[in-house]
């Protein structure tokens, strides 16, 4: 006698988790920035990816140290806050003419444009870094979350990245690693958050302006620096010269 059939299987795509969308997202973001430990690209190559070149580093820093210096010297806000988004402004129309990837720049753009909304709202100079400090409390809470959960947001790309999915969470020396890098990008936020928050509350703008370019790009090219080294790491390529020997 024949047992039952078994039922036929569904051709239905199973559904993404949570955490394999948000790996995806993850893993997306870092390999448009440069950030694929599968890639054989050296740590400077890779830093100076992950801030876009010079053009990346002039995006980062002109508007802000625009903004920071015409209002120490005029202490006009209006003026300041034109002058820094037309120059976010320039940097955007100039990505589109050419037809290069202008999504840094328009989100640069959009960041210096709410910001300088704020700050004409409010008529305080301090306002203008406003969302810059939320930027910080919010990723800054995000990473330490991720970390002390388990599900470290370095490792959730990674593990995208190098196609193990969430399979790093079953090696205990994967989970460390991406959990120091976690704290790491933590503290990195948190202390942005720390040094800049009185000087904000006490209205000293160019204090505030200098600590934020200051803490910007030369604290986050080094983080990125040991990242990447930590992640290639645990991920060691092999030569791909190496054969496999004969039976």
């Amino acid at each position: 006698m024949t047992g039952a059939p078994e039922p036929p299987a569904s051709d239905e795509p199973t559904q993404p988790t949570a955490s394999e969308i948000l790996a995806q997202a993850l893993g997306g973001a870092a390999r448009r920035a440069g950030l694929d430990p599968a890639a054989p690209s050296t740590t400077g190559h890779v830093v100076w990816a992950a801030m876009g070149g010079w053009r990346g580093v002039l995006e980062s820093v002109l508007p802000g140290l625009a903004f920071v210096v015409l209002f120490t010297v005029t202490r006009e806000l209006v003026l300041s806050l034109v002058i820094s988004v037309g120059l976010a402004a320039v940097f955007t129309v100039i990505r589109l003419v050419q037809r290069s990837p202008a999504t840094a720049a328009l989100g640069g753009l959009i960041a210096t444009a709410a910001a300088a909304a704020l700050a004409l709202w409010t008529g305080r100079g301090q306002d203008n870094f406003v969302p810059g400090l939320i930027t910080n409390a919010a990723y800054g809470t995000a990473f330490l979350v991720s970390a002390l959960v388990g599900w470290s947001l370095i490792g959730l790309a990674a593990g995208f990245l190098m196609n193990e999915g969430v399979a790093w969470r079953g090696d205990p020396r994967k989970r460390r690693v991406f959990f120091w890098l976690a704290i790491a990008w933590a503290l990195l936020f948190f202390a942005r958050l720390a040094v800049q928050l009185p000087f904000y509350l006490s209205g000293d703008v160019t204090t505030l302006g200098t600590l934020k370019l200051v803490m910007g790009l030369p604290l986050f090219a080094p983080l990125v620096a040991v990242t990447w080294l930590a992640v290639r790491a645990v991920y060691p390529r092999h030569p791909s010269s190496e054969q496999t020997p004969a039976a």
